[in-house]
């Protein structure tokens, strides 16, 4: 599923998703919404686990996605507010630091809610391999069966605040067309990740913040594992994300975001799982000899 693009203040919003061809639906879940009058952007993606073990990560990933966002929205109003307002900057950053407490404690009370109303019967023993969200202590709900990553971004005009538990990819694509990748800590090594089932997930959760003093980067991608997955080495996905960059400079958004479901599609044959991708692309300033309503 491919929503359609969205142009918001300085940012022009993308989203896509396809299932694995194998998959009956997808575990994965996105979001990309303006926030404050358009001047800030909220991007999430998150993938479910989605083996046996993890059977109802569907859920857990779509209480990922509401949960950030629902607190990432707040942020992203009190980011906004502060701007380029440096004396700002302390606070907003100790804020940062709390999210992901906050979002794992949102994800946890509405995965034991809804696994108190209908526990997770059915689900094959656990293995010392597998991921669980009981870990060593005795009374803590398993809440294994929802497991699910999480990336989220909030971004201003004047910086950009990410979050990250298990795998994923952040990319940012700065003016000279180079990509970034603050979060990544190397190739995946296989297919276990860190998971919001665990106990206290938060403090596994990395995060990264850039203040902008030459404006912020023309364009933010955010996906999961099941894009990066699908080329034959990590320079092959950076690639993609510059050639993105540069079809919506040359193209026009809209033109990418068109075609968006067809590279993902392509992907997910390649990785043989879910594919999600989220992004904010910087829309050049309209001059004011220019018709309204045509691409510049």
């Amino acid at each position: 599923m491919t929503g359609p693009e969205t142009t918001t203040g300085p940012w022009a919003l993308l989203s896509g998703a396809v299932k694995g061809v194998a998959k009956k639906y997808s575990q994965d879940r996105g979001a990309a919404l303006p926030v404050a009058g358009d001047r800030a952007v909220v991007l999430a993606v998150a993938d479910g686990h989605g083996s046996a073990a993890h059977f109802r990560s569907d859920l857990g990933a779509r209480w990922a996605v509401e949960e950030f966002t629902a607190c990432a929205e707040a942020f992203a109003r009190e980011a906004a507010r502060v701007g380029d307002d440096a004396a700002g900057w302390p606070a907003l950053r100790a804020e940062a630091r709390r999210l992901p407490q906050q979002v794992g404690h949102r994800w946890r009370e509405r995965a034991v809610l809804y696994d108190t109303n209908s526990p997770a019967h059915g689900a094959r023993p656990l293995t010392a391999q597998d991921r669980t969200g009981r870990g060593d202590r005795p009374g803590v709900p398993d809440l294994a069966a929802y497991g699910s990553t999480l990336i989220g971004a909030v971004l201003t005009e004047h910086a950009l605040f990410c979050w990250q538990l298990g795998d994923g990819d952040i990319v940012l694509v700065d003016d000279r067309g180079v990509p970034h990748t603050p979060l990544s800590t190397g190739p995946d090594m296989g297919d276990e990740t860190d998971s919001l089932c665990e106990p206290e997930p938060w403090r596994k959760m990395r995060s990264h913040w850039q203040p902008f003093t030459g404006g912020a980067p023309p364009c933010v991608l955010l996906s999961t594992d099941g894009l990066s997955k699908s080329f034959a080495d990590h320079q092959g996905f950076l690639d993609f994300a510059t050639g993105l960059g540069d079809r919506a400079t040359g193209q026009g958004v809209a033109a990418v975001q068109a075609q968006l479901p067809d590279w993902l599609g392509r992907a997910a044959k390649f990785s043989g799982d879910d594919t999600t991708l989220v992004g904010a692309i910087a829309v050049p300033a309209q001059r004011s000899d220019e018709p309204q309503g045509q691409q510049p």
